[in-house]
């Protein structure tokens, strides 16, 4: 058996591989490390996404952290976001997100905050699941009022809501957005808060029933947003994804705006306000090459870290960075949230719209974004680490790296939250690239099986 944790928590297909049982396990070991030495009865603040197995394993890792004498109070519906602010602010020893974010809704997923709202370190998740794999030897299971007790507290989502419209307060007020809820967990929040600033909004995927999220719409499906702008005529598209930590745009000509184009945008204005801490901004090596050519342009300071948020959060914490994310549309702003958020990416693109009286599209052209080209592989997830293992694999990896050297880039990773290994080019000619890609993403799932 692999690592229970991936680059996001613990992921898998629910009451298959997440399964209530492995839910309630992580609700006692996870309160159990992470109140450790705590000199008080512990508080885990639980949430979630829209998607229908939520409500199972919510209530099974609940159980299991009152089963170790843990009090929990339950959110309910609200992005992964608000979950890691409102542990922060009400003092709790923890914060726990079950949602599968961008992923399809027979996925769930369980991950972790501290109580300073910060995902856990790979230490800290390998203690936890050591606990589980000893059977919770070391974990005490109390009786009587040793037992912890549920609070349903689903109203404590309107104090993240006005955090967000205080910390960004932009004046949108007449300004015409359609936004992309992708039938997830801001179908109520970003919704509320665009309209609290003046905006108005067409708002389309808000009506989650549980197995809608993610399906054909969100930041992973945009084709029906980039319509959608066009003919209404609006000044621009904001899209979100299952859990509302990631963000993407759509200008008013219906182009994409991606994360890479948000940082630059978003970047540019602290730097002039002088609020871009060491004019630095950090980002994976995903990122596009253009955004690299714009930071030498601009007078960036450009961090690479491997790819995931935790990898970028980790790094602005090392250098006191406050600017950082993803080219996917996690964009951690660390001044205001320890956290990728989604409404706080949102409401700061369109403040520095609303205040440079410049349209999206003209905004978006500080970079130039080269041709890139992603396929994924399908593999077992106890297999995708070890793709350079095939021979026949690990040769046409080094065969097409040494085509593209020095004409573009080729990043061959596993997910870290898929069963998957995903191919990735960048070049001059978009079908070339997309191409070669495909070709080696054929190769691995046919080797690896």
């Amino acid at each position: 058996m692999g690592r229970l944790f991936g680059t996001d928590g613990v992921r898998g297909v629910a009451n298959e591989e997440l399964t209530p049982l492995l839910a309630m396990q992580l609700g006692q070991a996870g309160a159990y490390v992470l109140a450790k030495g705590a000199d008080h009865r512990p508080l885990i603040m639980v949430g979630g996404d829209t998607r229908l197995s939520g409500d199972m394993l919510a209530n099974a890792l609940m159980a299991g952290a009152c089963s170790v004498g843990a009090n929990v109070c339950y959110l309910g519906v609200l992005p992964t976001p608000a979950v890691a602010f409102l542990a922060k602010k009400h003092g709790a020893d923890a914060g726990v997100v079950i949602s599968a974010s961008h992923n399809p809704m027979e996925f769930n997923g369980i991950k972790f905050f501290d109580g300073n709202g910060f995902k856990l370190p790979d230490e800290k998740e390998d203690e936890i699941e050591s606990e589980i794999r000893a059977g919770m030897k070391d974990i005490n299971f109390p009786t009587g009022d040793g037992i912890g007790k549920i609070d349903y507290r689903q109203d404590l989502v309107e104090e993240y809501i006005e955090n967000a419209i205080h910390t960004v307060p932009a004046d949108l007020t007449g300004m015409k957005l359609v936004v992309d809820c992708a039938e997830g967990a801001a179908y109520h929040t970003s919704i509320e808060a665009l309209k609290r600033l003046g905006a108005d909004i067409i708002p389309i995927h808000v009506s989650p029933d549980g197995v809608n999220i993610n399906r054909d719409c969100g930041s992973t499906h945009m084709g029906e947003l980039k319509q959608r702008v066009v003919e209404e005529g609006a000044v621009a598209g904001l899209a979100f994804d299952g859990d509302a930590d990631r963000f993407l745009a759509v200008d008013e000509k219906g182009n994409l705006v991606d994360g890479d184009q948000i940082m630059g945008i978003v970047g540019k204005e602290m730097k002039r306000k002088g609020t871009l801490k060491g004019d630095t901004i950090v980002v994976t090596v995903m990122s596009n090459l253009g955004f690299f050519l714009m930071g030498e342009r601009e007078g960036f300071n450009i961090e690479r870290t491997k790819v995931g948020d935790r990898y970028v959060l980790e790094r602005m914490l090392e250098i006191d960075s406050n600017l950082g994310g993803e080219q996917s549309g996690h964009v951690i702003y660390l001044s205001e949230n320890t956290t990728g958020d989604g409404l706080l990416s949102a409401l700061h693109l369109l403040q520095v719209m609303q205040e440079t009286g410049k349209p999206l599209s003209e905004l978006a052209s500080i970079m130039t974004v080269l041709p890139q080209a992603l396929v994924n592989a399908k593999v077992a997830n106890d297999k995708k680490e070890h793709y350079l293992d095939y021979p026949e694999v690990a040769q046409a990896c080094k065969d097409l790296e040494d085509r593209f050297a020095g004409r573009g880039r080729v990043l061959i990773r596993p997910s870290g939250t898929e069963p998957l290994v995903r191919v990735m080019i960048e070049g001059e000619d978009q079908e070339q690239i997309k191409e070669e890609a495909q070709k080696l993403a054929d190769l691995i799932s046919r080797v690896m099986g």
